[in-house]
């Protein structure tokens, strides 16, 4: 028996309805590493990580070989190197920066900021930032220097040049057991701390009588009625004006700065 025809075969074909397929795509897989592959690639990086490890703790190169210190204004570059006692020939990564810093302000109390900076390959570099006199106390024929934080941190055999002499003269003053010693102490290094350099630099003694009557001593007799330690900057203002105005004049009140009062020829 005959089979079909080719005409009765393509007649029995289902008729695809809709558009046209598209060809779907073939994805490209990467192939996933193998063990061995991994083991390897781990042991790559742990190799390096140990031999950069051998090279800033182990190596000869980068150890300690000098230390240098900059900043210094009273101080020596080194007194500062003996009492920071950095470890010579030892891993410069392995310093303690912070620990030697610490101990460089508690050895020398003059020094009132300093970084530790490691200077690759082989250096510590002391950055020192030293304490400045704002006003000076009087110990024996020995002076206190006093910065503009209140900090008694050195005696010197000598006044240094251009540093007042705070005198406390509040004995019988009600600010004293109100305030004690230390706190118009810090009003009067407060007050000095806040004058123009012109000012500063002619200014021979603060004088401290209460809270509210702090006077400054000049040269050439003068004398300056400030009052308190507040408003300072308007104060401080007002009195270049007036020193600029009235050059004759031998003192000065600005103990309130909108009504300044200056008298003496």
């Amino acid at each position: 028996m005959a089979g079909p025809t080719t005409a009765e075969r393509g007649a029995r074909r289902p008729v695809p309805s809709g558009p046209p397929r598209r060809p779907r795509k073939r994805r490209f897989r990467f192939p996933r590493p193998g063990r061995r592959f991994l083991l390897v690639t781990l042991a790559l990086v742990v190799l390096v990580v140990a031999s950069g490890a051998w090279v800033v703790y182990g190596s000869k190169w980068l150890r300690v070989g000098k230390v240098s210190t900059r900043g210094t204004r009273v101080l020596t570059p080194r007194q500062v190197t003996a009492a920071a006692d950095v470890p010579l020939n030892t891993p410069l990564m392995s310093v303690d920066t912070e620990g030697i810093a610490t101990h460089l302000r508690a050895q020398l109390p003059r020094i009132g900021a300093v970084d530790v900076v490691r200077v690759w390959p082989d250096e510590i570099r002391l950055k020192v930032t030293e304490r400045k006199p704002e006003v000076l106390i009087d110990k024996g024929g020995k002076f206190i220097e006093v910065d503009s934080g209140g900090v008694r941190y050195a005696t010197v055999p000598g006044a240094p040049k251009g540093v007042p002499l705070l005198e406390l003269d509040a004995s019988r003053s009600p600010s004293l057991q109100r305030f004690g010693p230390k706190r118009l102490e810090r009003e009067a290094v407060r007050v000095a701390g806040g004058l123009p350099e012109v000012i500063h630099r002619d200014t021979r003694v603060v004088r401290v009588s209460s809270y509210d009557s702090i006077t400054l001593e000049l040269t050439g007799g003068r004398t300056v009625a400030w009052g308190s330690s507040e408003r300072g900057a308007a104060k401080a203002k007002t009195l270049l004006a007036l020193m600029k105005t009235a050059r004759g004049a031998e003192h000065f009140d600005v103990s309130a700065p909108t009504a300044p009062v200056m008298s003496g020829s």
